[in-house]
C-alpha cells in the first residue's frame, strides 16, 4: 500500500522500515513520513501549521527526549518548509505535573527524608535540590534546554503549561468546567473500574496549606471570579484557588495544549500508541467535546542507555541515561542526529558514551557514501546513509568537499599527549604525519578537528577503556629504566635505529617497520617486548596500538627515548 493512503499512522511502514516506497519511488523513512504528513496538513488548509512536542521535567532530561519531541519534528519541519509549508515548532514543558517523590528523585536532595514533603507539589514549585536556582524544573532543564539549538536550526520555541494556564489555557479551563458532563462521559469510557461521579469538576487546584496538586478535589466553580473551591484529601484544608493555580486532568490538559497552540502534528511515546489507549481517548475528547481536529501523530520507541555493564531504557524520573550536555562534551551534535535519523521511529536506539568512537565510524562511513568515495552494500543502505548524513546538518548543509576523517581514538590519544596550547598549531601537522589529515586541509577540516580535540580528550578521561588513556613520560625515570632487561633494552635501541632512518614518519611506515622488526619472534617474546615498549613511553605495560601512538609523537622524541634505554 502506498504511504500516502495509510489512514492510521500506526500501520505505516515508515515507522519500522528505514526505506519504503512512497509516491512511486524508494525513500528514506522520514521523507516518506513527510509525504504522508504533507497530504494531511494541506487538507487542513491553514496558513501556518503548528508542530509540538511535550516533555515533563520530572528529572534527568536525557538525550532520548530529543528523538521524537525535537529532532524528528525539526527535520520534518525543514523538509516540509522546503515544499512551501509555513510551520511553527513548539516544545511544551508540562511543569504543573505533580512531583512523585520517587526514591530516585528524593536522592537528588542532600536530605532525601526532608524532601519528601514536596511530594505531590507541582514540578515548577519544587525547589532546586542544590539551592541555587528557582526550582526543580530550572535545575534539570539546565542540561537540556540551552543545548537544543546545538541539535536544531534554533527555531524551536519552548513554552510551559504554567505560563499557558495564565494565558490561553485559562479559557480552555473555563470551557472544560462548563462542559464537564460531556468530558466526564468520554473519559469514563477509558477509566474502567474508577469512573468519575456525576458533578465531577475536572480541575486540580494547588492546596494553599500543604502545596499538593494531586490530592485536591474541586467542589464548586465561580466562573465569573475565575475561582474554584476545593478540599485537600491530604491535609483536610478547604479554600478557594484561581483557575490558573492548578491543572486539568492530564487527558484534558493534553487536548488543552492542542487547543491553545493550534497543534497540527505532535509525536508521542509508544506508551500512548496502544489502540484504545491514551492518545485515542484524547483524540475523542478533542472531537466530541471541544470540536477540534486532533493533531496528526507519530508514535516512537524509547532510547536506551548502554553501559559496559548492561542496557536500560532512559528514564527522566528514574535518572537513567545521559543529557544533551554530556553528549556534546564528547561528540558533535551531527553524529547524534545521524544516529536518530537513520533509525525508523518505532525501532529502539541504544546509546552509550563509551561507544562514541563506533558512532563516529558509522558517521564517517555515511559521509564517504554521501561523497561517493565508498559504496553502500545495497540501494536501500545507500538511501539511508546518504539522506541521514545530509539531514544531520541543520543551519547549513554538508560542505562541498568531503571533510577529513581523523579516527576518533587517534584524536583522543593526540589530545592527551599534545598540550592544549599546541592544539591549533601542532594537531593538524601531527595528523598529517600519521596520514589522517590531508596536506591542504579546508577550514571546515580544521574547525571540525578543533571542536573534536577537547571532546575526545574528555571521552578518554571519562569513558575510554584503560588502554586508550595515556600520558607520555616526558623523562624516563630510573626506576622504569631499571625494570627493562638487557635483551629488551637492546631490542628497543635497535628499533629506534630503524625508525630513525624512515623516509616517511607515518602510521603505515612505522607499522611496517615494527612488523618486520619482530618477524620470526615467538609470540611470548613479542608480547614481552611490547610490555617494555609501553613501559618506557607511558609508564605502564599496556597502551594504545603502537604504530598510531608513535605516529602522533615527534620522531626525534621517539628515537631519543628508544636510544636512551
Amino acid at each position: 500500500m502506498a504511504v500516502e493512503f495509510v489512514q492510521d499512522v500506526r500501520q505505516a511502514r515508515f515507522l519500522r522500515e528505514p526505506v519504503v516506497e512512497s509516491r512511486g519511488e524508494l525513500k528514506h523513512w522520514i521523507d516518506a513520513l513527510a509525504d504522508w504528513l504533507e497530504e494531511r496538513l494541506r487538507a487542513r488548509g491553514k496558513e501556518v501549521y503548528v508542530f509540538n512536542g511535550g516533555l515533563s521535567v520530572s528529572g534527568l532530561q536525557h538525550v532520548g527526549r530529543l528523538r521524537g519531541e525535537v529532532i524528528i519534528l525539526e527535520t520534518l519541519r525543514r523538509i516540509l518548509s522546503q515544499r512551501g509549508l509555513r510551520i511553527k515548532q513548539y516544545l511544551t514543558l508540562y511543569t504543573q505535573d505533580a512531583w512523585k517523590g520517587k526514591d530516585s528523585q528524593l536522592k537528588a536532595f542532600p536530605n532525601p527524608e526532608e524532601a519528601r514533603r514536596y511530594t505531590g507539589w507541582p514540578l515548577i514549585r519544587v525547589p532546586d535540590p542544590k539551592g541555587e536556582l528557582r526550582s526543580w524544573v530550572d535545575r534539570f532543564w539546565l542540561d537540556f534546554g540551552p543545548y537544543i539549538p546545538e541539535f536544531t536550526d534554533g527555531q524551536v520555541e519552548v513554552v510551559t503549561t504554567t505560563e499557558l494556564y495564565r494565558g490561553k489555557l485559562l479559557e480552555f479551563v473555563k470551557m472544560s468546567v462548563e462542559r464537564r458532563e460531556e468530558v466526564r462521559r468520554v473519559i469514563n469510557r477509558y477509566r474502567g473500574r474508577k469512573p468519575y461521579p456525576e458533578g465531577w469538576i475536572p480541575f486540580e487546584a494547588i492546596c494553599a496549606r500543604c502545596g499538593r496538586i494531586d490530592s485536591t478535589e474541586a467542589l464548586e466553580v465561580d466562573l465569573e471570579r475565575e475561582m474554584v473551591r476545593y478540599r485537600c484529601k491530604q491535609c483536610g484544608h478547604e479554600g478557594w484557588a484561581k483557575l490558573w493555580d492548578g491543572k486539568l486532568n492530564w487527558r484534558i490538559e493534553w487536548v488543552g495544549v492542542w487547543w491553545a497552540l493550534g497543534v497540527d502534528f505532535e509525536p508521542y511515546g509508544k506508551d500512548h500508541a496502544t489502540p484504545g489507549g491514551s492518545r485515542d481517548s484524547a483524540n475523542e475528547l478533542a472531537r466530541l467535546v471541544y470540536g477540534i481536529e486532533p493533531p496528526e501523530g507519530l508514535p516512537y520507541e524509547w532510547v536506551a542507555v548502554k553501559t559496559p555493564d548492561g542496557e536500560a531504557d532512559m528514564s527522566s524520573s528514574d535518572f537513567i541515561g545521559f543529557t544533551p550536555r554530556e553528549w556534546l562534551e564528547v561528540a558533535h551534535p551531527e553524529v547524534l542526529r545521524f544516529l536518530m535519523l537513520k533509525t525508523p521511529p518505532m525501532r529502539k536506539i541504544s546509546l552509550g558514551l563509551h561507544e562514541v568512537p563506533q558512532y563516529y565510524e558509522q558517521y564517517y562511513k555515511a559521509e564517504r557514501v554521501y561523497y561517493g568515495v565508498e559504496t553502500a552494500g545495497s540501494r536501500e543502505e545507500d538511501i539511508v546513509l546518504r539522506r541521514s548524513y545530509e539531514l544531520s546538518y541543520t543551519r547549513a548543509g554538508p560542505p562541498e568537499k568531503m571533510p577529513a576523517q581523523p579516527p576518533y581514538t587517534h584524536v583522543a590519544i593526540l589530545a592527551q599527549i599534545l598540550p592544549e596550547n599546541l592544539w591549533r598549531s601542532e594537531a593538524v601537522k601531527r595528523l598529517q604525519r600519521s596520514g589522517h589529515m590531508p596536506d591542504n586541509p579546508t577550514s571546515f577540516d580544521i574547525e571540525r578537528l578543533m571542536a573534536l580535540l577537547p571532546r575526545a580528550k574528555r571521552w578518554a578521561e571519562r569513558y575510554a577503556p584503560s588502554h586508550i588513556r595515556v600520558k607520555i613520560l616526558e623523562e624516563l625515570p630510573d626506576d622504569v629504566r631499571s625494570r627493562v632487561p638487557d635483551w629488551a633494552r637492546k631490542a628497543l635501541r635497535e628499533l629506534g635505529e630503524k625508525l630513525a632512518v624512515l623516509e616517511e614518519w607515518s602510521e603505515d611506515a612505522i607499522k611496517n617497520v615494527m612488523i618486520e622488526f619482530t618477524r620470526g619472534w615467538e609470540p611470548a617474546k613479542r608480547r614481552e617486548f611490547y610490555r617494555y615498549f609501553y613501559l618506557v613511553f607511558v609508564g605502564r605495560e599496556s597502551g594504545p596500538r603502537a604504530a598510531p601512538l608513535l605516529a602522533l609523537l615527534d620522531r626525534e622524541f621517539v628515537v631519543s627515548r628508544l636510544s636512551s634505554i
